[in-house]
């Protein structure tokens, strides 16, 4: 009887064991190959030419105040390096006066990542470069700056629900990201050009 038992369990596992062909076969397919990093050098291409921008500002960030200032213009923007690298141009004005301003942006190809640097040419000063990239969409960049005197996170959001219409928003936080208080709303309808 017992003999009979492990006859048995032993045909019912070599019944279940790969044979050695199926287990040769497995062992010489070659393995799924990995996807491969994303490359984000053209994810600003969308951008190219030039745009009616609608800005609301909010005037005393992180002040407590809600008092939103309205401009409007264009925004041109400008591929440089076969679109590594763009130059966007901005100008708006409204009741309280002129923005005019310019963004630099540079991919990095180790990091996979797009570094942004922005001058108002009010005083011709570079704010810190926030670094992001884009998934699914939208682009998020973050970066550490300071504003009156203290030490702030900036976070800027970009989303083109339409190939025509893209929208861009700012916002500071000053307790290291736990809150966010926005303060720059863009709207940008497309005027001429794109990334063809």
């Amino acid at each position: 009887m017992t003999w009979s038992l492990c006859a048995g369990a032993l045909a019912s596992l070599l019944a279940l064991a790969p044979s050695q062909a199926q287990r040769a076969r497995a062992q010489a397919a070659p393995a799924p190959a990995a996807a491969p990093a994303r490359d984000g050098q053209r994810d600003f291409d969308f951008e190219t030419g030039l745009w009616r921008t609608e800005v609301r500002r909010l005037a005393r960030p992180l002040s407590g105040s809600r008092e939103w200032l309205d401009y409007t213009g264009t925004t041109r923007v400008v591929p440089l390096h076969g679109g590594r690298a763009n130059l966007a141009e901005l100008a708006v004005a409204g009741p309280a006066g002129r923005i005019d301003g310019i963004s630099l942006r540079l991919y990095e190809p180790a990091a996979r990542q797009w570094r942004i640097h922005y001058a108002n040419l009010r005083d011709g000063a570079l704010t810190a470069s926030i670094a992001g990239g884009f998934a699914r969409g939208r682009g998020e960049f973050f970066g550490d700056d300071t504003w009156d005197g203290r030490p702030i996170r900036v976070r800027f959001r970009i989303h083109c629900p339409r190939a025509d219409r893209c929208s861009f928003e700012q916002a500071f936080s000053d307790d290291g990201g736990k809150r966010w208080e926005t303060n720059w709303l863009a709207t940008d309808t497309r005027l001429s050009g794109g990334a063809g």
